[in-house]
C-alpha cells in the first residue's frame, strides 16, 4: 500500500470554497463520499474555483484556498431535508488567490494547454508533487 501524501485539486465556485473554509470543511463533486474517501490525513487539497458564485457567470478562474485534510472521519451534514452531503474537515490555510492563467503553460496537469479548463471537468482529481508544490508557493509565500 502506497502511503505517500497525495496532492488534490476539488473544483467548486469561489462562494462555496469562502463557506468551507469558514467552516472548516470541504466538500467534493457535490457532497459525494467516494472522492473524498480517496484522500487520507495529511494530503493537501487545493481549491480552484472556476466561478465567483455558483448560479452566476462571473469568472474566477484561480485557486481561492488551500489545506490538508485532517483526522476526522468523513460525515453528513443536512443542509436541507434534500441536501445531506458528505464532508471532511481540513486545516485550512491563509493564502493569496491565485489565476490560474499565468499558470497554464507550467502545470503538467493540463496537457493540451489550448484546452485548459479540461481537466477540472471532473471536480475532484489528483495533481503531481510539482505542480502542487507550484501554486502552494504562490498561494502561501
Amino acid at each position: 500500500m502506497n502511503n505517500a501524501q497525495k496532492y488534490w485539486i476539488v473544483v467548486a465556485s469561489k462562494d462555496h470554497v469562502k463557506r468551507g473554509v469558514e467552516g472548516g470543511f470541504m466538500q467534493a463533486n457535490h457532497g459525494k463520499e467516494a472522492p473524498l474517501k480517496r484522500m487520507k490525513p495529511g494530503d493537501w487539497v487545493l481549491f480552484y474555483s472556476p466561478k465567483q458564485v455558483l448560479e452566476r457567470d462571473e469568472k474566477c478562474q484561480a485557486f481561492t484556498a488551500i489545506g490538508q485534510v485532517n483526522e476526522d472521519p468523513i460525515y453528513q451534514f443536512a443542509v436541507t431535508n434534500d441536501f445531506i452531503p458528505f464532508r471532511q474537515n481540513v486545516r485550512f490555510y491563509a493564502g493569496n488567490e491565485v489565476s490560474i492563467l499565468p499558470l497554464i503553460d507550467e502545470l503538467d496537469f493540463i496537457p493540451n494547454k489550448k484546452s485548459w479548463g479540461y481537466p477540472f471537468r471532473f471536480g475532484f482529481f489528483e495533481i503531481g508533487k510539482k505542480d502542487f508544490e507550484l501554486i502552494h508557493k504562490i498561494m502561501l509565500h
